[in-house]
């Protein structure tokens, strides 16, 4: 059954055409934009978004948007045929965001003053990373740029794909335990002091835990301001700690020594890195330039500094996966999985199949820490406010208690 196609494509003369036509299924709308010399850049059953500006500061995530989005635009159009320069400008037309557009603006300027491409990018170090750059740089040697763009594609997808599991995972525990937190505090804050009036005459006999719960809200209510202003300076100091080199490297040891959580991080951190390997060693960058590369991509320093010593390895001929074994900073399986690859000549295949691995298995820890870390919290926080209500009730049942 025929039905209408809203298209964005890309006419001979570099410019972006919109509109409709109708067809079976998205891929004969494709064709036929093809048949009639267009370039199909987007083909949906739903009409584009218009550009909207939204003047706010440019996050993390939105940079990652951006990137990716970038990616995949310049991959479908170097696959098509269209030059670079070209791919730029009409990549900057279809960018959303403003600031985006003109990054891209500035990258095909720096271009055509008759850098590399990878030179042009390189000036951006906040959107793109030392390993997008060299990937870049190795297409550009190599001329393929657009096999390069399309494993990009692939990895920032992936990457993203990841990043944004385990952020979805801990919204709920971390919301769980913040209505929790603020519920006692409300408690202890407002409630129970109303309760404490009743029991200024002392005729009344106050039941232990009733006192211990006026005890620690008389507490709250005291030094709430003081306790709020330490806490906040000892979180200012930690993190000033952990900036520091010496405080990153402790840090980063501890967590992967926490139980569950540890093990989620290693095997996150194993399949960023394997991506990137894979990745990188797939497009001919040198083993110790990948190494040093994929090095700067990791987010745990504990495992990043271990890279040093595996790129000594492979310069001494020992290869990569026995080097690896022995920095005990991987999980075991990968060492061996490398040591296949190098057997059979696959390493690059290898990376990635160790990447897909490990990218489930991140999964698999992060379902287990969640399964674990919600009925924690809600056992805790049940016992906590199970008994500051059970010591309201008693409470309440003690007034009638009154020593004439």
């Amino acid at each position: 059954m025929a039905t209408a196609f809203f298209f964005k494509a890309v006419a001979a003369d570099g410019k972006i055409r919109t509109g409709s036509l109708t067809a079976e299924t998205e891929r004969l709308a494709a064709s036929e934009l093809r048949r009639q010399g267009l370039i199909p850049v987007e083909v949906s059953q739903q009409a584009p978004r218009k550009n909207v500006k939204i003047n706010v500061p440019l996050l993390d995530a939105g940079r990652r948007r951006d990137v990716l989005f970038f990616t995949g635009e310049i991959s479908t159009l170097l696959n098509s045929g269209v030059p670079v320069d070209r791919a730029l400008l009409i990549t900057s037309e279809l960018s959303e965001r403003a600031s985006f557009r003109a990054l891209v603006t500035d990258v095909l300027r720096i271009l055509k003053s008759g850098k590399s491409l990878a030179d042009s990018l390189a000036a951006h170090p906040t959107h793109f990373s030392e390993l997008y750059i060299n990937m870049v740089r190795a297409g550009e040697a190599a001329g393929s740029l657009a096999l390069i763009f399309e494993r990009l594609a692939a990895f920032e997808t992936t990457r993203d794909d990841l990043r944004g599991y385990i952020v979805s995972s801990m919204i709920y525990p971390i919301l769980l335990s913040c209505v929790g937190i603020a519920s006692i505090i409300v408690l202890l804050e407002f409630v129970v002091p109303r309760f404490a009036l009743i029991f200024s005459d002392p005729h009344i006999k106050i039941p232990t835990p009733t006192l211990l719960m006026m005890q620690a809200s008389a507490i709250i209510q005291t030094w709430w301001l003081p306790g709020t202003i330490t806490l906040l300076a000892v979180i200012i100091a930690f993190r000033m700690y952990i900036g520091t080199t010496a405080g990153r490297l402790w840090w980063d040891t501890f967590r992967l020594k926490v139980p569950l959580l540890g093990d989620a991080l290693r095997k996150a951190e194993t399949s960023r890195f394997a991506r990137a390997m894979g990745t990188l060693v797939a497009s001919s960058v040198p083993l110790v330039s990948a190494l040093g590369i994929a090095r700067g991509i990791l987010n745990n320093q504990r495992m990043a500094g271990s890279l040093e010593a595996v790129a000594t390895g492979v310069k001494r001929g020992e290869g990569i996966s026995q080097p690896l074994q022995k920095t005990g900073a991987f999980p075991p399986l990968a060492g061996y999985l490398l040591n296949v690859g190098e057997e059979t000549g696959h390493l690059d295949t290898m990376f990635y199949r160790m990447a897909d691995i490990y990218e489930n298995e991140t999964r698999t820890a992060i379902r287990r820490f969640t399964a674990l870390f919600e009925p924690l919290i809600i056992l805790t926080m049940g016992i906590v406010i199970g008994s500051l209500i059970l010591s309201l009730l008693l409470a309440i049942t003690s007034i009638n208690d009154v020593n004439l």
